[in-house]
């Protein structure tokens, strides 16, 4: 009886085994159906999503710079340049005096005060033939009597008209004799026409003296304004 028992259970045991065997065997043979693509498969990308958009050259680019508002204006030479030379000029300054024959007869030094220009002989040359310069001035009047040669003023009170001067007069020193006076600046400044005259311009004489630089003599140099000896006391 428990031969019979213990043989069943045996032949129970191995239809089991045999049934899962099978089982596992038929699930290995069974297909696999192919993934739904429409189900399984990662969406592809939007690019109109996904990518970067492309730099818009309106609004990133940097504008190029307008002329008109960030170039430098071209300097106005009628505000930048310097002034052209003598456009200002006076007659102040150092003149050379020549004669008619071309001999240097001496240096003037003009001035302005209270709105007259003077001019005062600062230095002088030996013209042909003479022996020595004269000192003083021997034929003058007045408070130039004697005066010293250097540093007499030879042209007084000449009032400035533009580049015409006038209303003075002009001292000749070899015979102390006093003319009216005209000068007259030329455009450039470099020349001044010098006219004396006895009664009416007209009949007079007109020298034309060439300026000089204005360091042609150092300050130091410079003869004062020379005036007649002072009175000696008894």
């Amino acid at each position: 009886m428990r031969t019979r028992l213990r043989f069943a259970v045996a032949i129970a045991i191995a239809m089991l085994t045999t049934g899962y065997a099978r089982s596992a065997s038929n699930q290995d043979n069974i297909p696999v159906p192919p993934p739904n693509p429409f189900k399984t498969a990662a969406p592809a990308s939007n690019p109109s999503k996904s990518a970067a958009p492309a730099p818009n050259p309106s609004e990133t680019a940097t504008p190029a710079p307008n002329p008109s508002e960030t170039a430098t204006p071209a300097p106005n030479p009628s505000e930048t340049a310097a002034p052209a030379p003598n456009q200002d000029r006076t007659a102040a300054g150092f003149w050379q005096e020549v004669d008619d024959e071309g001999q240097v007869g001496g240096w003037f030094f003009f001035t302005e005060r209270n709105g007259l220009y003077d001019g005062r002989l600062v230095k002088m040359f030996k013209r042909p033939g003479e022996q020595q310069l004269i000192d003083t001035c021997q034929k003058c009047v007045g408070d130039q009597k004697d005066a010293p040669m250097l540093g007499l003023t030879i042209v007084k009170g000449m009032k400035r008209n533009g580049n015409k001067y006038g209303g003075g007069s002009i001292l000749d020193p070899r015979d102390g004799t006093v003319y009216h006076a005209q000068t007259e600046l030329s455009p450039d400044g470099q020349e001044l026409s010098v006219r004396g005259y006895l009664g009416i311009p007209l009949l007079g004489q007109t020298q034309v003296w060439t300026r000089l630089p204005d360091d042609v003599m150092a300050p130091a140099d410079i003869p004062d304004e020379s005036f007649a000896p002072a009175p000696t006391q008894e």
